[in-house]
Formats: structure tokens, sequence, C-alpha cells
């Protein structure tokens, strides 16, 4: 069923656990994740990328989530991601998502407060939430996006203020990860983690946390963030596991695929102790 992140998000921050956000490229991704999802008894949000246009356009995902979503037996929340062009992010709000990410991090702060003000004016009116990122999450290697910046780190005092400024939902901060592949573990901000989450009373997000290694991840979602995307690692499974099994047709290569990204998702479930939901 497609549920708002609204309620998901108080009880993650509450209980100190994240929600996973893996994004969807193709049917037998949303598939697998919501498989997954099920056979754990946990929610799921599936994260729909502007940057991936080019391999599942708009009207597909918005086909695909909402059948999938909808159909789902678990809470799954449709999120359309890092969203830069406003024209595409008002249609995700008109046409199902129920979550949407507006992503003015490399403009000025006063250009992403602004920009930010008017995705949420107009998302709220319509019953949806807005995520947005203060500072900025990169890029590591071979990490397929135009955009090859380097991370610039949340302020404590940039965030307050963004948030207050804003009414923003949830907040996606820079700590120490970037999109992609890494050369070894990155080095988290755990002070800068545990200072924003004082200083702000909305679920916190983490971008990036593909290969950004367990232990950082686990501390993460048990010390302030509730909700870490996932994407890089889940089709490196997915290669990996068709590179390991002999298969005769097409339709054993998409099963493999699956199943590779099934295994990782599960895993981070774990990392991520989503099973406290079950508790709260």
């Amino acid at each position: 069923m497609l549920v708002s992140s609204k309620e998901l998000f108080k009880i993650a921050r509450k209980y100190n656990f994240a929600i996973p956000a893996p994004n969807f490229v193709d049917q037998n991704s949303i598939k697998a994740y919501i498989e997954v999802a099920e056979k754990l008894d946990l929610p799921i949000i599936l994260a729909y990328a502007e940057a991936h246009e080019d391999f599942l356009s708009f009207d597909e995902a918005v086909y695909l989530g909402k059948y999938y979503g909808e159909k789902a037996k678990i809470p799954a929340v449709l999120h359309f991601d890092h969203g830069t062009k406003k024209e595409l992010i008002v249609r995700a709000i008109d046409e199902g998502f129920n979550s949407v990410m507006i992503d003015a991090s490399m403009d000025s702060f006063e250009d992403n407060v602004r920009k930010t003000k008017e995705i949420v004016k107009y998302a709220h009116l319509r019953g949806v939430v807005v995520e947005a990122e203060i500072g900025h999450v990169g890029n590591s290697e071979n990490y397929r996006n135009n955009d090859n910046s380097a991370s610039i780190y949340t302020t404590v005092e940039d965030a307050k203020r963004f948030v207050e400024l804003t009414d923003v939902d949830s907040l996606a901060i820079s700590i120490g990860t970037a999109h992609g592949h890494y050369k070894g573990e990155p080095v988290i901000d755990f002070n800068r983690l545990r200072e924003i989450r004082n200083a702000v009373d909305i679920p916190l997000v983490l971008h990036g946390g593909s290969s950004s290694g367990d232990d950082n991840l686990k501390r993460c979602a048990t010390e302030g963030i509730s909700k870490i995307n996932i994407y890089t690692d889940l089709v490196t499974a997915a290669c990996d596991k068709v590179k390991n099994t002999q298969f005769n047709d097409y339709y054993e290569l998409l099963c493999a695929q699956r199943e590779g990204m099934k295994e990782c998702l599960e895993h981070y479930y774990d990392v991520f102790e989503t099973n406290k939901y079950r508790t709260s």
C-alpha cells in the first residue's frame, strides 16, 4: 500500500533506525525491492531519480511506482529523488508521488531556500511531503552523473536556519558520504550528525549510502539518520550475481539480477536495524 513517509519517519526517529530508499530503474528492480520488504514485513521507500530518466522515463516510473506500490502488502512510499527541474517535481506531485526531493544544494543558501519554499508550499497543499538537501553530497569515482562536484559538509547553523525558513519535512545532510563507488570507506563525521540531529526536529536523510561500510551505516541509522539511499551497491550486486550464475535464457538472467539485488537489500535492512519498526 502506498503511504506517506511522515508517520514512518516519526517511528524511525523515535526508535533509532533507518528505512532503506533504493532507486528503481526498471520493473525487475522495483519487484526485487518489494519482494524483500514483503518477506521481512517492513516498509520500503521506492525512489525514482531524475538522473535516471535516460534509463526509465518519468511516465514509465509513474506507472511502475503506483502499480507496484499500491499492490504492495507493506507500507511503501513513492519518492521522486534528486529533483532539480521545478516542472518535473510539480508533475511528480500531481501524478502520484507522495514524496519529492528538491535538490538545490549546489545553489546559494538563499536560492536553495527560495526554491525549496516554492515546492513545499505547492506540495503541502496536496498532501505530499518534501525532502531537501543542505550542504552537498558529491560523487566518488565511477559514478555516472553529469555532476562531478565534491562534497560540501552541512553546518549545524545552516541546517537549523534552513529548516526554520522552509518548513521542509526531511533534510538530506552531507557528513562524509558520496554517490557511487569509493576507494576504501569514507570517514563519517558522527559528531556533526549528532549536533544536527539535536538542532533540528525533522528526520534526517543520508545520500550516498553504497560502499560506505556496514559499521558506518549502522551508526548513522542508530544515531540520527531516518532514511538511507542505496543504489550503486544494488546494481553491483545484480552484476556480480550474474557473473557467478549459470543461466540458459533471458528469464534466468533476469532472475539472477533480481536475486542479487534482493540479497543486497535484505543485508541493508539488517544493517539499518529497520526491524525495530515491528516493535514500535
